[in-house]
Order: C-alpha cells, then sequence, then structure tokens
C-alpha cells in the first residue's frame, strides 16, 4: 500500500467546522481503511464538533476523531522513530562504537532519569578530545574503575572502588626506574594511573606510592606477593589485553561520554512549528537537533536532511475537496485521496490520487456504499453514525439533495442498525435544537465554509432550527458577528443561512460591502434578512446562486 512505502500515519480529515457528515465520514473511513488492512490510518477533525455531532457520537459510544486545529509542517512530522540515546556514564569509547553501529552522526546523551543531557557529535567530540591530548598540557581525564575496565577489555585483579568517577592523569612507565621516580610525583601519585609493562619493580613502587590505578598492558600478570600488597592498600590493578600504545590510548576513551557532549544544543518539542527551528538547526555545529516530549524525554533527532524528505504523515481528505475549507497546512503533505460529494474546487496534486466525488446528498452515503462495495461488514456503531450522517446532510431525506442512493443506504443501515429512521431523525433534532443559551460567534462558526468566485471571497455559514424566530430576534447581534469576520478576513459578504427543518425553507442574514448588497435579488424580509424559499441546500441550492450574483457585480 502507499501508506507502507511512504511509512507515513494517514489522516483522514474533514473539512474545517465540521458538520456532522464530515465527522462521520472520518470516522466511518478510516474503520474501512483499517479493515482493509491500512492500520496507519487515523481518523480526525478540523474543528470543534457541534452538539449534534456530539450527541450522536456520545449516544453510539463512538471516539470522536482526534482534533488536530493545523497541519502546519511541524517537527514531529519529520524525525525519525529509532532514535538510540545513551546514559552519561557510559564510556566514550562505547557512546562512538554505537554513533558507528547505527550510522548516525549524533548521539543524544541522557541523565539517570533518562532526561535529556546533551549531545555528542563529532564537533563536540574532537574539541574535546584535543584539550585532553594537547601535548603542551598536562593529560587529565574523569573516569572509573568501572569505565577503565570495560573500555579496556581489563582483567580487574584488585577492583577497587569500581563505579566512583575520579579525575586523574595517566602516566605511561617507559623510562629507567629511577627516572620514572620522579615523574610519578610531578602530580601526587593518588591522582595518577600508571600504565606498566612486566616490571615488577614500577609496579612495587606504584602500589607503595598509593596510585590511583594500577594498568598492566600486553596481558601481563602481577606476583602473589604484588597483588595482596595492593589488595591491602585497596589499589586498583588491572591487566589490559593491549599493548602499551593501545591502551594508554583508550584510557582517554574511558570518559564518560557527557564530558565530550555539547550541552550548548537543546532540545526541540515535536509539536514546535518547522519555520520556528530552522535557525535553530542551522546554528547547530551538527546541523541535527535532538526532540524531546513534555518531560524532556527523547523521541527522536531532527536533520538539516530530514526536512528536504517527505513528511511522515498523509492525508485523506472527506467530505470535501476545496484547500481553502480544508485544515490549514494540508497543501504540504500528499494527499492520497478524496472521498466527496460536492462541487469541484481548484484542486490539484503532484501524483494520481483516488477521487471519488458522487452527486449524492452526504459522504456518508458514498462511504456506506463503499464498505457494501468491499464487501466489508460494517460494525453496529459505525453503521449507527452513518445512518445520523445521512439523515443530518439531507435534512432525514427531505433535502433537495436527496438522491435514491441517499434513500437505499438508509434503509439498509436502518436495517442492520434495528433505528428507526423518523424517531432517530427526532431525537437529533431535539439534541441540535437548544442553541437559545450559545453565543453568535459560535453558533456562525460551527459550520462556516470559505467560498472564492470571479476573485473575491465570501463565506456562508449555516444552521438548521425547527423555526428560525428564535435567531431572528437576535439579528443584530448575528449581524455584528458576521460583520467582524467580514472585516477581519477581508471578504466580500458573510452570511449566515438559517434552515427550518421543518418547513424547509430559510432565511438568509448578509453582511457584506454595501455596493455588493445592492445586487442582492432574495426577496427581502427586513434589512440584511432576505427570504430563501423552498432552499435549504447550501452547497446544490444556495451558492449556484450566490456565484451568479457575484459575477454579475465582477462585471458590472
Amino acid at each position: 500500500m502507499y501508506s507502507e512505502e511512504k511509512k507515513c500515519a494517514v489522516y483522514v480529515i474533514g473539512h474545517r467546522n465540521p458538520d456532522t457528515d464530515s465527522v462521520v465520514s472520518a470516522a466511518a473511513y478510516m474503520t474501512l481503511k483499517r479493515s482493509l488492512g491500512m492500520a496507519e490510518c487515523q481518523a480526525a477533525r478540523a474543528g470543534k464538533i457541534n452538539p449534534q455531532t456530539e450527541y450522536i457520537f456520545n449516544r453510539f459510544k463512538v471516539p470522536v476523531p482526534e482534533y488536530i486545529p493545523d497541519l502546519i509542517p511541524k517537527v514531529g512530522y519529520y524525525i525519525s522513530e529509532d532514535t538510540q540515546t545513551v546514559d552519561e556514564n557510559t564510556s566514550l569509547w562505547a557512546a562512538v562504537a554505537k554513533m558507528e553501529e547505527s550510522n548516525s552522526k549524533v548521539l543524544p546523551v541522557v541523565d539517570s532519569a533518562g532526561k535529556y543531557h546533551s549531545l555528542l557529535h563529532y564537533n563536540a567530540f574532537a574539541q574535546n578530545i584535543l584539550k585532553i591530548l594537547n601535548p603542551e598540557k598536562e593529560a587529565s581525564i574523569l573516569t572509573s574503575i568501572s569505565l577503565l575496565r570495560q573500555t579496556l577489555n581489563a582483567q580487574p585483579i584488585v577492583a577497587g572502588d569500581s563505579d566512583e568517577l575520579f579525575r586523574c592523569s595517566i602516566l605511561v612507565a617507559a623510562a629507567q626506574f629511577e627516572t620514572f621516580k620522579q615523574y610519578l610525583h610531578i602530580q601526587p601519585p593518588e591522582n595518577t594511573v600508571v600504565i606498566t609493562g612486566d616490571r615488577s619493580d614500577i609496579q612495587e613502587y606504584c602500589i607503595e606510592n598509593n596510585v590511583r590505578a594500577l594498568v598492566i598492558s600486553t596481558g601481563s600478570v602481577i606476583e602473589k606477593r604484588l597483588r595482596e600488597k595492593a589488595e591491602k592498600r585497596n589499589i586498583p590493578v588491572l591487566i589490559s589485553p593491549y599493548d602499551t600504545s593501545s591502551t594508554a590510548l583508550l584510557i582517554v576513551y574511558s570518559t564518560p561520554v557527557s564530558t565530550m557532549a555539547d550541552t550548548t544544543v537543546k532540545t526541540v518539542r515535536p509539536t514546535d512549528t518547522v519555520r520556528k527551528i530552522r535557525p535553530l538547526i542551522a546554528a547547530s555545529p551538527s546541523r541535527c537537533l535532538p526532540v524531546a516530549d513534555d518531560s524532556d524525554r527523547i523521541i527522536g533527532i531532527l536533520s538539516e536532511s530530514d526536512l528536504l524528505r517527505e513528511p511522515n504523515i498523509g492525508v485523506i481528505l472527506v467530505d470535501h475537496n476545496e484547500i481553502t475549507q480544508s485544515v490549514e497546512g494540508v497543501e504540504n503533505y500528499t494527499i492520497f485521496e478524496v472521498i466527496d460529494h460536492h462541487r469541484l474546487g481548484n484542486f490539484s496534486t503532484r501524483n494520481p490520487i483516488t477521487f471519488i466525488n458522487k452527486p449524492v446528498g452526504a459522504t456518508s452515503t458514498i462511504i456506506t456504499t463503499m464498505f457494501r462495495e468491499s464487501r466489508v461488514p460494517i460494525p453496529r456503531d459505525i453503521a449507527s453514525i452513518l445512518l445520523a450522517g445521512i439523515l443530518s446532510d439531507t435534512l432525514a431525506l427531505q433535502s433537495t439533495t436527496t438522491t435514491e442512493a441517499d434513500r437505499e443506504m438508509a434503509e439498509f443501515l436502518s436495517n442492520i442498525t434495528n433505528l428507526d429512521i423518523d424517531k432517530l431523525w427526532a431525537d437529533i433534532l431535539s439534541a441540535a435544537s437548544n442553541i437559545g443559551s450559545r453565543s453568535a460567534a459560535e453558533l456562525i462558526h460551527q459550520d462556516m465554509k470559505d467560498y472564492t468566485e470571479s476573485g473575491f471571497i465570501f463565506s456562508v455559514s449555516q444552521i438548521e432550527v425547527e423555526t428560525p424566530y428564535q435567531l431572528v430576534a437576535r439579528k443584530e447581534e448575528f449581524l455584528a458577528e458576521l460583520e467582524i469576520d467580514r472585516r477581519s478576513r477581508k471578504e466580500l459578504f458573510c452570511a449566515l443561512m438559517v434552515t427550518d427543518i421543518t418547513e424547509l425553507t430559510s432565511l438568509l442574514l448578509v453582511s457584506a460591502d454595501k455596493p455588493f448588497s445592492h445586487v442582492i435579488s432574495f426577496p427581502r424580509q427586513e434589512d440584511s434578512v432576505y427570504i430563501l424559499r423552498d432552499i435549504v441546500s447550501r452547497k446544490k441550492q444556495l451558492i449556484p446562486l450566490l456565484s451568479e450574483l457575484v459575477g454579475k457585480f465582477a462585471d458590472e
């Protein structure tokens, strides 16, 4: 499947300010796709659900699709999922080996609680290792007997305080005995790790002078009497299998990785926008940033090259096909499918896609048909919300957009759910009719759609009520909110369609530029309120009329 090739999550999502059909379609189509093997499909919504939709999902105990306010490119859409980390007390040698094994140029370092500490990258490693290997300065490293043993693959003879970290200098006993004694006392012996071969005189002198640790190279053994003397003084003694030069080099790499990592590189969050973090990634020495959750635990790495790849999400659009009506930022991602029943907008994709657009009353009708064509049984809870979706978008099969396919699918769903269509519709109306306590802004924005015609932008909201008088009484409140929206969005007009689902007619409240108000030809009930006799469908009846008016206005 395409999603496996892309290795991405696929959001099934409806339009902004979603109505019931939009949210139901997302949930139902996700169920169908998962039944067909697309486990990565996730139902989503691009706005707050209205009371009608909330009632339907609660009644049939179906989880409401995840709310996604926007799809503006974010860090989480580009990070890899297999990022490794390393504990701050791990040896530098083991950490570098881990980077090589994973073919990674960075490695996040975490503390004992698993939270981000620093970032190991080759720039930081080179700078810090040069400080240790600088021949003009006394070499000093932080290590422990345990780290020395692990890095050298050493055989412990006397273990000492295994995990205690200490800072020490390294002295290779390559000189004659008398010269070595002078070198040993340049620094306090208790802060010195001595590397020697099978020279018992040097070994004994080191033990008697309480060096911090004695490392015997080339696998040489120590005399029993010297071992006993070291045990009494608690002087750690390790036998390295490597020659002296290799042992000296490896001891440098026994330092904890935290001493070599870059603490100046800070984490970013998966919710941070790509625009926000671009300057940070450009300033990062490795051109990489660690990504952490709210608990500061690493969940991924973002590199500059990651931003050049396809994001790890894709989308399937349901109940709309116009980008202006889709969730913000959707144009940044691959659109795999469109399932819709509205007019075609100015829609294009980079690649061929599945595009299903049928002249039916509801997208829920299309998805029910797809279940049947795929020979996939519809779970009863999904069948129930699909029936509600059809009834909602067709006004209980009474809208002029209703087709024979809508009636057939509604009857099919009614039979398999044992739900009476009239009773279910009455329950839905009852749940959605309590609008008196809701603000004008909330009611207008719950189902608002934007349109473009002849270079002009306008929006139309729709509310379905059993009687429009309660809303008309609040006309001034609604017109004021429409005017705020019109000015802020710089639109030609903003309108609210109040549909009487009992009489199957509507009223239209319009806030418009004065020149456009003069071309509105609908019968006027009062100022800014127009009568739409026998018009209940926004998409099929009202929008064509409004588009014609806008076209005439543009020609004047």
